[in-house]
């Protein structure tokens, strides 16, 4: 399945990046029984595993802080170390719905983006990123 890359508009012009820049961000659905929510999720191979925000799993009737706790570092502001709870859910991705982890934590940005990363996202699907063409492409990994 081929996704168009999501272009943003930047405040002003750069002799680098012109007046856009262009991020591989696609539509999710994650299901916690009942009860889902549709997100944008930003498909991050530099991530180690699934991320988003943990007003999302309240959103889902998540008992959030009753997953399992980890520690991870690297994208939120100051440097150190912020936590996250990891719940086994399903994710919708364009035509496939699957098991997998998928992790909530109070300690990044706020309104952004949901991440999707090594751990729960690239090892189900395979990832070819195409700028030029401004699109990517999944497929599923047969195992």
């Amino acid at each position: 399945m081929k996704f168009p890359y999501f272009k943003f508009p930047l405040p002003q012009r750069s002799d680098f990046f012109g007046t856009s820049i262009l991020k591989p961000i696609i539509p999710v659905e994650i299901v916690a029984g009942a009860t889902s929510v549709r997100y944008a999720a930003l498909i991050d191979s530099g991530a180690d595993f699934c991320i988003f925000d943990g007003e999302i799993g309240e959103t889902l009737d998540l008992d959030v802080r009753g997953g399992q706790r980890i520690i991870f570092g690297g994208i939120q502001a100051a440097g150190g170390f912020a936590e996250a709870f990891v719940h086994s859910l399903m994710l919708k991705v364009g035509g496939w719905e699957y098991k997998t982890a998928v992790s909530f934590s109070y300690d990044i940005a706020k309104h952004g983006y949901g991440i999707l990363g090594q751990k729960g996202f690239f090892d189900i699907f395979v990832v070819k990123f195409d700028l030029a063409k401004e699109e990517l492409e999944l497929k599923e990994r047969r195992t």
